[in-house]
């Protein structure tokens, strides 16, 4: 298998635009830090060994093993309370925090990607594949539309919907990054409408099912955007979903807090079919590392958070698709 040339997303963001400009078809990749992207046609994303499906749905499954041992209690405390640190000094009012779980499962990254059912899937030769529910972006015509998802709550007897869109918290976390999408989205469209706010999805896991709540954005394009994804995506990326708000700010707190490199796992996969573009975040991310697997996931930090429901939730979104 040929090894992926990669290159820095803002010389891959010229090549989209071309491409959109000329309607000609295209899929592409880019990490978390913008430093690593690739872009080209499908076939060409084959023999590099690059998958993507969109609204795919996975192949039915038997129970499988699969076990998974976070970092301890203790270790996410610390990186947790030094987020709160800087919350309360004002850096931030909203981060995403993230952390590695090591995992356990005889399946291959290959097995795991045609097994799962998810609105975004990839997988990246024997590198990584990610199982994603949420929507980075959207453009038809001259329309832009943005999904940002925040907001968990495992489905069972005692739970209801209703309570992830009342708690304090998760109301004022997803009140947060709507406005930030909002800001970002009025860089390249206008003018910028909230049409749909929280509403509720299922997500399907492997011991049950999740609650995440949405809100869809939307806007009309700039003339000057119209056609040109590279420059698009130059001018919203990282997804404000994964970082926070202020973006700037909060981003160098995540580096000082979550002491590891997220690499592709937080950032964007997308295809433009020749007539519309359509991207996730890749969350639900599951990496090979050596000779063992690693599981990357996270979640919206504020002062209100809880440090235990904030642990288990990210403990709780380290699952299998199937």
């Amino acid at each position: 298998m040929k090894s992926i040339p990669f290159s820095p997303f803002t010389e891959v963001a010229k090549q989209l635009d071309f491409w959109g400009e000329k309607g000609i078809p295209f899929v592409f990749f880019v990490d978390y830090s913008l430093e690593k992207a690739w872009a080209g046609c499908e076939q060409e994303a084959h023999d590099l060994g690059i998958f993507f499906e969109f609204d795919g749905s996975g192949v039915p499954s038997e129970q499988v093993s699969f076990h998974k041992y976070p970092l301890t209690f203790e270790s996410y405390a610390e990186k947790f309370n030094l987020v709160q640190a800087g919350l309360k000094r004002g850096d931030s009012f909203l981060l995403n925090l993230t952390a590695e779980t090591s995992i356990e499962t005889p399946l291959t990254l290959k097995q795991i990607y045609d097994k799962a059912e998810a609105a975004y899937k990839i997988l990246v030769n024997n590198h990584f594949t990610s199982f994603s529910p949420e929507t980075f972006v959207r453009i038809h015509g001259n329309e832009i539309a943005s999904f940002p998802m925040k907001g968990t709550l495992e489905v069972n007897s005692t739970n209801q919907a209703s309570q992830l869109q009342n708690d304090p918290k998760e109301k004022a976390e997803h009140a947060t990054i709507v406005d930030l999408i909002r800001n970002d989205l009025s860089k390249v469209a206008y003018p910028i409408r909230v049409e749909k706010y929280q509403y509720i999805d299922k997500v399907k896991t492997n011991t049950g099912e999740l609650w995440q709540m949405s809100s869809k954005i939307t806007g009309e394009l700039i003339p000057t955007f119209r056609g040109k994804y590279g420059s698009i995506l130059l001018e919203l990326l990282p997804a404000g979903s994964i970082t926070g708000a202020p973006k700037k700010a909060t981003m160098q707190l995540i580096k000082e807090a979550e002491q590891y490199e997220r690499g592709f796992y937080t950032g964007i996969m997308g295809k433009f079919d020749g007539e519309s573009f359509n991207s996730g975040v890749m969350i639900r991310f599951i990496e090979k590392q050596s000779d063992s697997h690693v599981f990357k996931s996270g979640g919206g930090i504020t002062v209100f958070s809880d440090v235990k429901k904030e642990y288990d939730e990210l403990i709780q979104k380290v699952y299998l698709p199937f």
